[in-house]
């Protein structure tokens, strides 16, 4: 049986998306997955959605990482399923969803910006792993690590990927391990804030993340940064808007940001 595809980005984070409201892709087979993510044999991307109908939502996401292994929450893929949903014309302007952390809302923009409504977030706890490093759970685990501007390399010259994959491995991080962001911050906290992530599951640093600059602009959020937080990565820049509880935690939590049609074909 032919394979339909469509390839989606959001600033660089790329995607295979599937419509499968039919239910004939089979999400046990892993080694396919892999093998369509895979960037010399394959379509490449970051990961692969499946959109799926579920009753009571608009339709469900079902996402998988670039080694072929069902994950956890990802911000720009949800985002990309939702510009992906008004392709088909399953939603207009606004959608209802479910994902593996729960239901979420989103809207499209007249300019096609996509907001997705993201999980409410626990204040950032003290690393394991880092004196001064952060971690919260933003519907995906997100270690984060301020660089001291006093100190060099810069982002644009760090090891991203050494140093990203040593804390990704760190045994205080087992069994699943987490994404790893490291940031720069600016000299005015209204500017952008540069990061470049690490993701797990992908085993690279990726051209974004949207969960890992959601748990950036939090972070930054004890740094001086007020909502609404630009982000700078290196495949564009996002947007994250969020209401401080009493707790010191985030509700009212809103990614924002293209989600861009690449191409579609057929296996």
């Amino acid at each position: 049986m032919s394979l339909i595809f469509h390839k989606y980005q959001g600033t660089g984070n790329d995607f295979v998306i599937i419509d499968d409201r039919a239910e004939q892709f089979d999400p046990t087979d892993h080694a396919r997955i892999a093998a369509l993510c895979h960037r010399r044999f394959g379509i490449g991307a970051d990961g692969l959605m499946l959109l799926r109908n579920r009753a009571g939502y608009d339709f469900e996401m079902v996402y998988f990482n670039a080694d072929g292994a069902p994950s956890s929450m990802c911000g720009n893929g949800g985002r990309c399923l939702v510009a992906f949903a008004k392709y088909l014309n399953v939603i207009q302007d606004k959608a209802y969803f479910l994902a593996v952390d729960g239901p979420h809302e989103a809207r499209v923009e007249a300019d096609g910006t996509v907001r997705l409504k993201m999980i409410d977030v626990a204040a950032p706890q003290p690393a394991d792993v880092g004196e001064d490093d952060v971690f919260l759970h933003t519907g995906s685990p997100h270690h984060v690590h301020f660089l001291d501007p006093e100190e060099s390399p810069s982002l644009a010259e760090f090891n991203v990927f050494a140093a990203g994959h040593d804390i990704r491995y760190d045994q205080a991080y087992d069994p699943a391990g987490t994404n790893v962001n490291f940031v720069e911050v600016p000299a005015d906290p209204a500017h952008p804030w540069p990061v470049r992530t690490y993701e797990r599951g992908v085993e690279n640093e990726t051209y974004s993340c949207g969960t890992g600059v959601t748990a950036v602009a939090l972070a930054a959020s004890q740094r001086g940064a007020a909502s609404p937080v630009r982000l700078s990565t290196p495949g564009g820049e996002l947007e994250v808007s969020f209401e401080v509880r009493p707790d010191g935690g985030f509700t009212n939590v809103w990614l924002s940001g293209p989600a861009v049609r690449v191409f579609g074909g057929e296996l």
